[in-house]
């Protein structure tokens, strides 16, 4: 049975943070319903190619769809109504969209004060920064993580991942689970608030621990070599774009292995690099001799000799390579699901693998696919109601 096999999630949400929230309850086994207005929450048309909006696949799997038009108040009495049936409210809508709506958690709470409600804000519901609009790239630069990453002579870089709004998500997802065993035990709802700058900043944590203080010098950019040496990033054949290997060697054990791999057993004898501070001080000569040993191999073979002697080291993977790494491909992780309208999608699966409660992979519901299942079940419609809200537009 799955793990939260019971809890019911209303996912009023859109883009990636609020989705990415519900697809990790929906994966772990809640029954996730998905409340879109018509022609679909814009995540729908973001990124769309060869027919498929692989964007909104990626982070509404598992769900189902339900079409409303909230800008009536028919169709926000059918949410408030709905509401009352569910164990989550999930929304990231922008600064004060809820309470415009009159479905914010006040509202919300004096029908169904068990209901945990969600609510997932650029910069929290409350401080100078409130009613600031955000996103993705605007929490990673307001956290603090486009100022730590670059070269050291280079303009701070925005790093690649969308950690602002999946980080979030998984925050949300974790807390949410902490109100719902609450709610367990006490039977009381809750609100959960939740800043993507403030989670942004939790990832800083190590990497800016030099500038960790109210009045010192901020932590500077390092680039890709870290504080131990040598740890950096080597080029490889055929020296293509990402054509690269990271290698961070972090202790004697793996400096000595280092060494016998490239056949420079000399090096271990050298007063320059006995010690790991003296391997720091002359990295500049150590970068040199290990970049030329990575040089005559591939970034693939490089990874492969030097992970085998014990030495941490990972070929730099580009997306392609992602897709088509024989690891994760034999652990299952890229996986193609069945699609109603476009056939074969292909989707990465779960990041946790649980023993006892599997939840296998479901593409992302057809806009509405669910709409009169999930009304006529929630608030016991008929065929002819929900016939004449069709007809009205405020269901589809």
């Amino acid at each position: 049975m799955p793990g939260l096999d019971g809890m019911r999630v209303l996912d009023f949400t859109q883009y990636e943070a609020g989705p990415s929230c519900c697809q990790y309850l929906a994966w772990l086994g809640a029954d996730v319903v998905k409340v879109e207005p018509p022609g679909g929450e814009p995540g729908r048309r973001t990124g769309a190619g060869r027919g498929v909006a692989q964007y909104f696949e990626n982070y509404n799997g598992n769900k189902r769809s339900v079409v409303v038009d909230v800008r009536a108040e028919a169709g926000r009495d059918l949410v408030r109504r709905m509401a009352k049936g569910f164990d989550v409210f999930v929304e990231n809508q922008g600064p004060g969209v809820m309470e415009k709506l009159g479905l914010d958690p006040v509202d919300l709470h004096a029908d169904h004060p068990e209901l945990i409600y969600a609510r997932i804000k650029g910069y929290g519901l409350w401080g100078p920064y409130a009613e600031y609009r955000s996103f993705d790239m605007l929490a990673q630069a307001a956290g603090g993580l486009f100022a730590l990453t670059g070269e050291p002579d280079g303009p701070p870089t925005r790093p690649g991942g969308t950690f602002g709004d999946t980080g979030t998500g998984a925050h949300t997802a974790m807390a949410i689970l902490a109100a719902y065993v609450q709610r367990q035990r006490t039977g009381e709802g809750q609100v959960i608030e939740m800043s993507m700058h403030e989670v942004m900043t939790m990832f800083i944590r190590t990497t800016g621990i030099s500038g960790w203080s109210l009045d010192g010098e901020p932590a500077p950019r390092i680039g890709n070599a870290l504080g131990g040496a040598p740890s950096d990033m080597y080029p490889c054949s055929p020296f293509g774009e990402n054509d690269y290997v990271f290698i961070m060697v972090g202790t004697p054990k793996m400096w000595e292995a280092l060494c016998k791999v490239m056949d420079r057993l000399d090096l271990l004898e050298d007063e320059r690099y006995r010690h790991a501070a003296g391997r720091h001080e002359h990295r500049g000569e150590l970068h040199g001799i290990i970049a030329d040993w990575c040089a005559a191999r591939t970034k693939i073979e490089a990874m492969t000799t030097l992970s085998e002697a014990g030495i941490a080291a990972s070929a730099v993977m580009d997306t392609q390579d992602v897709f088509n790494d024989p690891h994760l491909s034999a652990r299952g992780f890229v996986q193609q699901v069945e699609h109603p309208v476009h056939g074969h999608v292909l989707l990465l699966d779960k990041p946790f693998r649980l023993e006892r409660s599997d939840v296998p992979l479901r593409a992302a519901p057809v806009l509405g696919a669910d709409t009169d299942d999930v009304l006529a079940a929630e608030l016991d419609l008929s065929t002819d109601a929900l016939a004449a809200l069709r007809h009205e537009g405020i269901i589809a």
